[in-house]
């Protein structure tokens, strides 16, 4: 007799893993066809999506087996009254506990663009110095969590302040669901603290705007006129090598239909820094589109309010006293260090696992 029989059907994960493995099977023959493994930049998605696919029935297979065993274990341990086992046992179930909790959140990231890489910008707002280093405190504690999670980084733009942090940066977080995670951490950040660059040390509020856009795929296509761009080229101005400041292999481009402006000046070569402008841009005019059919959660960044009072997503308070609220789900975390270096899952899966 199972002692331990948790209801699947009740909490959707029955009718998520029928459809799971439904998918997996027509991803195998998507996979089987002539001519699959030709292009091996258009196999990348599909074979992500198999291994996310076959994690989560792996792991769902798992739970139940030792489920199963639990139940029998404890059955014994109570029929020869031996503390050990049912101490073992308990621990076990809070093991599954955590593990069912992981999969509520899986079945989450069900966004048709969650399993892609994200596209994050950064940038201050109004305040000079001030909010530069918040922004690139900012910059510092995504990093920090990309690491945690094993997440691959690449920085495409990145405009240093003129005394400290940054204008302006750009990167691509590239891992299973790193759009999915990431996608609620879209909004304005405010930073409350004594300033280091007051003389008097007096208190300073400062803001800064977080954008995240999905890496969109070659296959998608985005029109994009000749006539809408204004691409200019110019000197990059972070770390680089022996091009940066001599050669203007940098590229800036703007839609001007829409006033977006995006940057690269990681590569070398002008060639391959334009490449992945229009990468980025491509990515945020999607973006863009699927927020106005999805009516989505918030208006792009360019659009929104100030960058100012009364429209952040989260507060980070380092005086009068330390706490980070998001003001969404009214989550208070105490140990701000812990958060600024990178410990933001309770905050990315509290606003997920809210999700209507």
């Amino acid at each position: 007799m199972n002692l331990f029989a948790i209801d699947w059907n009740s909490s959707g994960v029955i009718f998520d893993l029928d459809e799971k493995r439904k998918r997996l099977k027509e991803i195998e023959e998507i996979i089987s066809k002539e001519g699959f493994w030709d292009i091996p930049e258009d196999t990348r998605d599909i074979l992500r999506e198999r291994t996310a696919i076959s994690d989560t029935i792996d792991s769902w297979q798992k739970i139940t087996h030792e489920l199963d065993d639990a139940g029998i274990l404890l059955g014994l341990a109570v029929e020869e009254d031996d503390q050990t086992s049912v101490q073992e046992v308990s621990e076990t179930l809070h093991g599954l506990e955590d593990a069912i909790s992981q999969m509520t959140l899986a079945r989450m990231l069900n966004g048709k663009d969650d399993a892609k890489n994200a596209i994050v910008s950064i940038n201050p707002g109004a305040g000079g110095t001030e909010a530069q280093d918040w922004a690139d405190m900012l910059f510092r504690m995504y990093l920090r969590w990309a690491e945690r999670k094993n997440y691959k980084t690449t920085v495409v733009d990145f405009q240093p302040g003129e005394e400290a942090g940054v204008k302006g940066v750009t990167f691509i977080a590239s891992g299973p669901y790193a759009y999915g995670y990431l996608k609620g951490e879209a909004g304005i950040h405010r930073l409350v603290r004594l300033s280091p660059f007051d003389a008097n040390n007096r208190r300073h509020t400062s803001f800064a705007s977080v954008s995240v856009s999905p890496e969109v795929n070659e296959e998608v296509v985005i029109d994009i006129e000749d006539k809408d761009l204004r691409v200019d080229a110019f000197r990059a101005s972070g770390a680089g090598g022996q091009h940066v400041n001599k050669t203007s292999s940098a590229i800036r481009i703007t839609h001007l239909p829409t006033s977006i402006v995006v940057q690269s000046q990681q590569e070398s070569s002008q060639h391959r820094n334009k490449a992945i402008a229009m990468k980025i841009l491509k990515s945020r005019l999607y973006e863009r589109e699927e927020k106005k059919r999805a009516d989505a959660r918030q208006a792009d960044y360019k659009e929104k309010e100030g960058i100012a009072w009364g429209s952040q997503i989260r507060s980070y308070t380092l005086q009068p006293y330390q706490m980070v609220k998001d003001h969404r789900i009214n989550l208070e975390i105490g140990n701000v260090n812990d958060v600024l270096d990178g410990n933001l899952d309770p905050f990315i899966e509290g606003v997920l696992l809210a999700k209507p």
